[in-house]
């Protein structure tokens, strides 16, 4: 949020004002990866600790002393527990803080990992027993919430049944399934939807996209993975040309990028190729994009790959010779063309 208490996406106005009327001490934000979860949640908490807002259930004025406190990441009663690997990527510090309030953090970073460990979870949970610095309560924010491994999971289970004095926690994840039932059970639940496409489509123009529909497409609809797409190199123009380079099997157009997100873009190619075989729309490319003729079969089997390359995405690959090997598969998806026959007389 700006200075002007400005959302940082359009589309969480709604959403704030129902996170906003929750009374709970728990709330567990939960929709599709790119469509600003933990926005919400650090938004939330601003709201929860303004000292100038005019009514309890008001967002934050983004003015007094502790919005920019919290803005800053400098607030002392809230504290971020994410993944180490996703510290940067969100615009958090990496400087080694303590849990007694130096900072928004409260946590020191580890040693690479994408997990939320059980040792800063109890640090968190230590915090929270302490007295609120501003009198405002304290807020913990966890994201993504599927990050918490079983144990530091289990850790945080009597906190969020029996919450030491002013503590309120807002959890945000994008796989609500891959959460402990116990844990689900004791948070209110708020579903973050999708934004509308004119909403996302005028939000990714004002980004600077040309043709947002074709990234918001590829995108399926998330605005902030659209954009995450163009960081990575894939452009609007290049998009549509992604089906037809991989019957080629040209691995070259993939040059630059992550194993992660060609595996990403293989897997949309092939899932669309599966619709274009059964006869339903596309889903991700303009279907004059996909090139006809693909087999079911061959296409089953290069999406287990993919399946199972996504799942060892942090396995120390040939980068290269991977990406090759995978295009290679996915342009056998369609009948090799037979030579045409001379006609010896």
């Amino acid at each position: 949020m700006g200075a002007d208490a400005a959302l940082p996406l359009p589309w969480l106005a709604t959403p704030l004002q129902q996170a906003l009327a929750h009374q709970g001490h728990a709330l567990l934000l939960h929709g599709p990866a790119g469509v600003g979860q933990f926005e919400l949640a650090m938004v939330l908490a601003q709201s929860w600790l303004c000292e100038s807002k005019p009514a309890p259930d008001a967002p934050a004025c983004g003015r007094c002393d502790a919005c920019h406190l919290t803005q800053a990441g400098a607030h002392p009663d809230l504290m971020v527990l994410v993944p180490e690997a996703m510290r940067a990527p969100l615009g958090l510090s990496l400087v080694a803080e303590e849990v007694d309030g130096a900072g928004a953090s409260g946590k020191k970073p580890a040693s690479g990992g994408r997990e939320i460990r059980v040792s800063d979870v109890r640090k968190a949970i230590d915090w929270g027993h302490q007295t609120s610095s501003r009198g405002q309560g304290k807020v913990l924010v966890l994201f993504p919430a599927q990050a918490l491994n079983r144990v530091a999971a289990n850790a945080l289970l009597k906190t969020l049944e029996e919450p030491a004095g002013t503590l309120r926690l807002v959890l945000s994840t994008f796989d609500v399934q891959a959460l402990l039932p116990t844990l689900r059970s004791r948070c209110q639940m708020l579903a973050l939807p999708v934004p509308s496409p004119r909403v996302a489509q005028d939000w990714l123009r004002a980004q600077g996209l040309e043709a947002p529909e074709i990234l918001w497409c590829g995108a399926g609809g998330r605005p902030q993975e659209a954009l995450a797409m163009l960081h990575d190199g894939l452009d609007s123009r290049l998009w549509p040309e992604l089906p037809a380079a991989i019957r080629q099997g040209r691995a070259e157009v993939f040059q630059g990028l992550s194993v992660a997100r060609v595996v990403d873009t293989l897997q949309k190619v092939c899932l669309d190729l599966m619709s274009q075989v059964q006869g339903a729309p596309a889903q991700y490319f303009p279907q004059e994009a996909l090139p006809a003729g693909a087999q079911a079969l061959a296409l089953g089997a290069w999406w287990q790959q993919l399946q199972r390359t996504a799942r060892h995405e942090d396995h120390p690959w040939n980068a290269g010779l991977l990406i090759e090997s995978l295009v290679l598969q996915g342009r056998q998806c369609w009948p090799a063309r037979e030579p045409k026959k001379s006609h010896v007389r």
